[in-house]
């Protein structure tokens, strides 16, 4: 582990009495995953956290558990969009995954199974994906709303011309912003949602990790970011309540 590429990825910081070793990964690379696990093991942390929610936590345990899911309570309670876009994530992730032979978040996972396997406490970081996208949802107008629909399909449907240079990129990125770069540049607002908060929200998270000595996974794209927040007092209660619904001007 003494590689540049490695150095480059392993990030040390402090909170009070504790210790933290913060790891960088591609969600879509298998040595983010090895050398994920090759830490782990080595450092021994009491607590493990990773760059997930609990719903998020639960689609990795539970492969099918939205075929579970009460469509017509999605549909009365207003949260198709939700169910949609949970949905073509995870589709844009497996089909990324498939042109790469790898497994769809194989990084987290692999944090997850390393960490149980040396007693360690596995502790969820990330906000839960639905607030995430609820949040990017109430801000946006209706013809916002609709663009970015498409831009989520069209998304998942050109997969298959995704470049190497193009995965390169994606390394460097968050899945979410990867899936949504397009509205994204015209929304400064999404960015702030997707990343900004994210980046504030997860600092905290690992900061309140129980244990002594954490190893935290996140995605590459969250470490300048986490880092700059580090030191940040976040209102955690703000970051989780969705604003006021955006109204649309009358047609």
């Amino acid at each position: 582990m003494n590689n540049e590429n490695t150095n480059s990825a392993l990030h040390s910081l402090s909170f009070g009495d504790k210790t933290i070793l913060l790891i960088g990964t591609a969600h879509v690379s298998r040595e983010s995953a090895d050398l994920v696990a090759s830490v782990i093991s080595e450092e021994k942390p009491d607590t493990v956290c990773v760059e997930l929610c609990d719903s998020r936590y639960q689609a990795i345990r539970q492969k099918n558990k939205w075929q579970d899911t009460n469509i017509i309570k999605v549909i009365k309670e207003k949260k198709v969009f939700l169910l949609l876009s949970s949905l073509l994530l995870a589709s844009f992730q497996k089909k990324i995954a498939k042109k790469l032979n790898i497994k769809p978040g194989g990084e987290m996972i692999k944090a997850i199974e390393t960490g149980e396997a040396i007693g360690a406490k596995i502790h969820l970081a990330d906000r839960d994906i639905r607030i995430t996208l609820g949040r990017v949802w109430r801000v946006m107008g209706f013809w916002e709303k609709v663009k970015l629909l498409f831009q989520l399909v069209l998304s998942v449907g050109e997969i298959d011309e995704i470049s190497e240079n193009d995965i390169e990129k994606m390394k460097e990125q968050d899945v979410l912003e990867s899936l949504l770069s397009d509205v994204g540049k015209s929304m400064p607002v999404m960015k702030k949602i997707l990343i900004d908060e994210r980046d504030r929200y997860i600092a905290h998270k690992i900061r309140s990790a129980p244990g002594e000595k954490i190893v935290a996974v996140v995605g590459a794209g969250h470490i300048p970011g986490v880092k700059t927040y580090w030191k940040t007092d976040t209102d955690i209660k703000a970051l989780e309540t969705l604003p006021l619904k955006k109204k649309d001007p009358p047609c």
